[in-house]
């Protein structure tokens, strides 16, 4: 799923001097050093400033009968992040007709404790949605998880459903930088089979950190599907790959940043020598979120698309590494390379 964030593109030469970017889409020439192409964390919100008050010359005297006492949820902020799609998770292949139960999980990262709050249908398609369903309270930095009872349609195709969480006086609370998050599912032929995997937590010094590797074989089989639509060759899995993207992925992960530099400054190139992979062209990209969502960060611009779909690189490693603790749940690191 989803997420659509905010994208800013970055190409960086490994020597100082810098490529347009209309030399991405045109993979059949050789590139004089490596490319990386990144993502962005999203703005941050400005904080309101809110102007001095002068004193009044006066204290008004205060009937004791019209006295209210503060209400502490008048001041605490809402906020929340998917923290994945516990079953069925994007384009997930389900037969017509098929009652299905949809899961998502929700991290608070706000300060308001989640009390009377529901998910709501937006828009979309209903697929027999409820109009809405309880959320069990839930305090701060906690998960939640919710579940709606669906019933896919009877005809083939993609099919889509839009949901808000919502406090109780029915305001959408944003997740990430929006509102909306989904269930998606095909029916009939086409679409993935319901690969959700099973999330492992680990520890790296003060770190509590959990991998997935469903959701790693399931971007790498959406890459290679996105590949194949342009006549390009499916990567072959390559372990050096795959070990050095699932370190900067733990990196970027338990020190909170989005970035092609490691905490340590380490860049692309110093990692993957560092691993031992014998080529030296490469490609990396990062994103976050869900596997679908960052196939959308990644869809939703032409240099990103374009690397995905180079037909120069041969060999792919993926990382993926969620933390409640970070600023975005989960972090991606796709690097490509060959001869």
């Amino acid at each position: 799923m989803h997420r659509n964030s905010i994208i800013i593109i970055l190409l960086i030469l490994i020597s100082t001097s810098c490529v347009d970017v209309s030399t991405l889409a045109q993979d059949t020439e050789t590139p004089t050093a490596p490319l990386f192409v990144t993502s962005t964390l999203p703005p941050t919100k400005q904080a309101l400033t809110v102007p001095t008050q002068i004193p009044p010359t006066a204290s008004p005297t205060l009937d004791p009968s019209t006295t209210r006492t503060p209400d502490p949820a008048a001041s605490c902020r809402d906020d929340a992040i998917l923290v994945e799609d516990v079953t069925y998770p994007d384009n997930t292949r389900v037969n017509a007709g098929e009652s299905f139960t949809k899961t998502w999980k929700l991290q608070n990262v706000g300060t308001c404790t989640w009390t009377g709050y529901t998910v709501a249908f937006v828009d979309g398609d209903r697929m027999s949605s409820p109009n809405s369903v309880a959320v069990s309270e839930t305090e701060r930095n906690q998960t939640v998880d919710v579940s709606v009872e669906l019933t896919a349609p009877s005809t083939d195709g993609t099919y889509r459903g839009n949901f808000e969480l919502r406090d109780t006086a029915g305001k959408p609370v944003l997740i990430g930088v929006e509102s909306i998050f989904w269930v998606q599912v095909v029916v009939g032929a086409g679409g993935a089979p319901n690969i959700s995997g099973t999330p492992v937590t680990s520890q790296s010094g003060n770190c509590t950190y959990t991998t997935n590797d469903g959701y790693v074989q399931q971007l790498i089989s959406l890459l290679n599907a996105a590949r194949e639509d342009y006549g390009r060759p499916a990567l072959t899995v390559n372990a050096t790959l795959m070990s050095a993207a699932q370190a900067h992925s733990l990196d970027m992960a338990c020190n909170d940043f989005l970035n092609h530099s490691g905490s340590d400054g380490t860049w692309v190139g110093d990692r993957l020598v560092g691993a031992g992979y014998p080529y030296s062209y490469y490609l990396e990209i990062i994103a976050i979120g869900l596997p679908q969502d960052a196939m959308n960060q990644w869809r939703s611009d032409k240099v990103h698309w374009d690397a995905l779909t180079n037909s120069r690189v041969k060999e792919i490693g993926v990382g993926y590494v969620y933390s409640k603790f970070s600023s975005y749940g989960g972090y991606w690191t796709v690097d490509m390379g060959g001869p």
